[in-house]
């Protein structure tokens, strides 16, 4: 659990969209922030002062004291920060994290292909899709195994599948059942057709590797990273790896954003992007209709180099995201 902590923050600390940053604890916790400076080998990378700026309220002399600190801390990193300016890059250097949420009978049939061809075309062009959520993958596993570009990638997904097992049988509970009521009331049975809907969002690319839980992206193409489904906590994975944009389709309606990286939610159906426009980015849902996979796949592909770019989407616009940085608790909290 604290190496999983650790490292999780030491993924948003390395963030690209993270020009500088501020550790500041308690004093007496058990993560301490020497040694994780120490065991991620984070280091203050282009901010002002040459190693990671760290303080504690005890050491300060209170809460007032160690706010006051933090931002003149802060204060002295703001030129840093105003002295970046956009530039032209490739598309290559976006790395797109896909989740879903509030899932529905529609999400495999059109907001989760179309991200699948987000997911290619993105690759085609040497940038990088990352899949998560190792509990909504149960039982369509095989079809990532053969996709695998060696035996051992493959074969760290299928010891996920076993872990995962193991771990939710030591609460009582089932990994082959469908968790979520919103998902029944949307047409969903089981997991496997959940999984099935899901899978479509890794498109058709060969699976490049297999992440742990908020581990650093090495390789480019398709991933696949080991998180629970619950969004939030899987979204923080995906971004304390590297990913710099997120793709969030729902189909019961879901108002999920995230920072540093920003978050495109693509609604399943018509309805649902009539009755939460103001929530929506992409309406699938044309799909029902007779408009292609592949032309809601370029429209979300688009999207992502829009925000990219500077356009804020949705959940950006409402200013959410603040909320949603919940790191996984594997373990018992003693």
């Amino acid at each position: 659990d604290l190496r999983m902590l650790q490292n999780t923050l030491a993924g948003y600390a390395r963030h690209v969209n993270v020009s500088g940053y501020v550790i500041a604890g308690l004093g007496c916790e058990v993560n301490q922030a020497t040694q994780m400076i120490h065991n991620t080998s984070l280091v203050s990378l282009g901010t002002p002062s040459p190693n990671p700026v760290v303080f504690t309220i005890q050491e300060e002399g209170g809460v007032t004291k160690a706010v006051e600190r933090g931002i003149r801390e802060i204060a002295a990193m703001l030129p840093y920060a105003n002295s970046f300016t956009r530039s032209t890059q490739s598309v290559s250097e976006i790395f797109v994290g896909t989740n879903c949420g509030g899932s529905d009978g529609n999400s495999g049939v059109t907001a989760n292909p179309a991200v699948g061809w987000l997911t290619d075309e993105l690759v085609r062009h040497g940038g990088t899709s990352v899949l998560a959520e190792t509990s909504e993958t149960y039982g369509a596993e095989h079809l990532l195994t053969r996709r695998a570009v060696t035996p051992e990638v493959g074969h760290k997904l299928v010891a996920l599948m076993r872990w995962w097992e193991n771990y939710t049988a030591m609460f009582g509970g089932q990994i082959d059942n469908n968790p979520s009521p919103g998902n029944k009331a949307g047409g969903l049975t089981t997991i496997y057709e959940k999984s099935l809907g899901a899978l479509a969002k890794g498109g058709h690319s060969p699976l490049t590797d297999v992440l742990a839980y908020a581990e650093p992206i090495r390789k480019r193409g398709f991933l696949f990273m080991d998180t629970p489904g619950h969004d939030p906590v899987s979204v923080t994975g995906l971004i304390a790896g590297g990913c710099n944009m997120v793709v969030f389709t729902t189909g019961r309606g879901s108002i999920f954003g995230s920072k540093p990286a920003p978050t495109i939610k693509v609604a399943t159906n018509t309805a649902l992007y009539d009755h939460m426009t103001d929530d929506m980015d992409i309406n699938a849902g044309m799909i029902l209709d007779g408009v292609s996979v592949e032309d809601v796949g370029r429209a979300i592909f688009e999207k992502v180099i829009s925000v990219a770019s500077g356009e804020k989407s949705k959940s950006e616009q409402h200013g959410i995201g603040d909320e949603e940085f919940v790191p996984w608790l594997v373990g018992a909290v003693l």
